[in-house]
């Protein structure tokens, strides 16, 4: 596409420059060249300059456009004339991405994985067709199957603003190798010793294992209003936990005398409006662990989660009680989860007899 006319250089009545241009007989005018991807502003010259400055404008847009290049419309990057390239759709859906209420950890892998794609097609030998460079070298299952589902999340955003295609949509998952957090044997032992190192940790693990909350969003997002008055359930939106369901947890008679509620509003582990930061538990539990005389091989912060499934399903035998406990989306998650901490779901009186 091509301009009507060779743009014209005008003073307004604040003594500020711009240039005027018709495309498709609709009159455009610009103060700066930011649409068209420069940063060259004449108005940021002295004013018996602006308009020298402002024919270099008009020469910039004149150039830019003739030659194929992109003009978006004002306060937004709709594309008026030219045509985005592959790593535009994906800047724009990366954007848009960390305009969305995900957390900090979520919004860091995007943004990580966006760097990669930026990285591989500044490469001229490279394309948005053979992505899968990207994630061929990393041999870890997990590693490839996590950075494999952010990049076709981020892709998939990208097409519906126009990218011709998505090919990691094309490739399979790895098949994962069940990794366990090593159960606790003597919760109370190891309890005990977490509690003399400091007491929000010992909270935070108390809580996962006896409410079964997940440790690094459920329990560090905790408010006091979330608890009922008498201490006797925690009450979760949907948006804050995995499940994205409402949740009801009760509180075991254990817990209650340890929580002191204050202001409704106010977080449970900081007593004032915000939240501790995302790896805060994980950064107290590598320290203890490091001190730690009790603590076993392959235990984390999440084996008192998993400590307390296998309690809960030893004394109840009833996975619809354990999937509403551990907040599972689906029964088919809590029968997965169950084969993977190695408990049968069938006892001997349940097999066929003769």
């Amino acid at each position: 596409m091509r301009l009507n006319n060779y743009p014209t250089v005008t003073l307004d009545s604040k003594k500020k420059v711009f240039v005027s241009f018709y495309i498709n007989n609709k009159r455009y005018r610009l103060y700066n060249s930011n649409r068209i991807g420069d940063n060259f502003n004449p108005n940021s010259f002295p004013e018996e300059r602006r308009i020298e400055m402002g024919n270099i404008l008009a020469y910039k847009i004149y150039d830019h456009i003739n030659r194929g290049g992109n003009l978006t419309a004002f306060k937004s990057n709709d594309l008026i004339c030219g045509e985005l390239k592959d790593i535009d759709y994906i800047t724009k859906a990366y954007k848009n991405k960390l305009k969305e209420s995900y957390s900090h950890k979520y919004k860091g892998m995007f943004r990580w994985v966006y760097n990669k794609i930026k990285n591989h097609l500044n490469n001229q030998s490279n394309s948005i067709n053979n992505l899968e460079l990207l994630i061929d070298k990393y041999s870890s299952e997990t590693s490839y199957n996590t950075i494999k589902r952010h990049l076709n999340v981020l892709l998939n955003d990208a097409v519906k603003l126009g990218l011709k295609r998505n090919p990691i949509k094309e490739l399979k998952s790895k098949r994962e190798k069940i990794r366990l957090h090593q159960p606790i044997e003597n919760i109370s032992l190891l309890l005990d010793e977490i509690k003399r190192f400091n007491f929000n940790l010992y909270l935070c693990c108390l809580m996962t294992y006896g409410c079964l909350l997940r440790p690094h969003r459920e329990i560090r997002e905790l408010i006091w209003g979330d608890f009922s008055d008498d201490l006797s359930y925690i009450k979760l939106d949907g948006n804050r936990n995995k499940s994205g369901k409402n949740r009801i947890v009760p509180i075991p008679s254990y817990i209650r005398p340890i929580l002191q509620p204050k202001t409704a509003n106010l977080k449970v582990f900081t007593g004032d409006l915000r939240a501790p930061n995302y790896d805060y538990f994980k950064t107290l539990w590598s320290r203890f662990k490091a001190t730690s005389k009790h603590l076993k091989k392959g235990q984390t912060l999440y084996s008192f989660r998993h400590s307390g499934a296998i309690d809960i399903y030893k004394r109840t035998g009833s996975i619809t009680k354990l999937q509403k406990a551990m907040g599972h989306s689906s029964i088919n998650v809590s029968l997965t989860y169950l084969r993977g901490l190695e408990i049968p779901e069938l006892k001997e009186e349940d097999m066929p007899m003769i």
